[in-house]
């Protein structure tokens, strides 16, 4: 089964945030915002435009002065949040880690 097959239930999704910094939602949607300058927040979205890519999947951004807001469902599976969203959310991690946002 591809990750975009792999629907969540609530709990999972739930269990799976909490191990996250920063990340919250519901078995619809995943959020986290990062406390970012604007120029930065450009960077880091650059380089989740390309994980985005790669992995066929396409987070909602939200670029502020002083955030970077990025929510993810998987519109595909009927708007609601997927084993890909997850594996998204690690590659926005692994991203932002570098540039000293959590």
């Amino acid at each position: 089964m591809a990750p975009r097959d792999e629907v969540l239930t609530a709990e999972q999704v739930s269990e799976r945030l909490a191990a996250l910094e920063g990340w919250r939602g519901d078995a619809s949607t995943v959020t986290k915002d990062f406390e970012v300058d604007y120029d930065t927040a450009i960077e880091i979205v650059a380089e989740i435009g390309k994980a985005a890519v790669e992995l066929e999947h396409r987070p909602d951004i939200d670029i502020r002065w002083d955030r970077l807001r990025v929510s993810m469902t998987t519109h595909t599976a009927g708007d609601v949040v997927t084993e890909l969203d997850f594996l998204l959310i690690a590659r926005i991690e692994e991203i932002a880690g570098p540039y000293g946002v959590r």
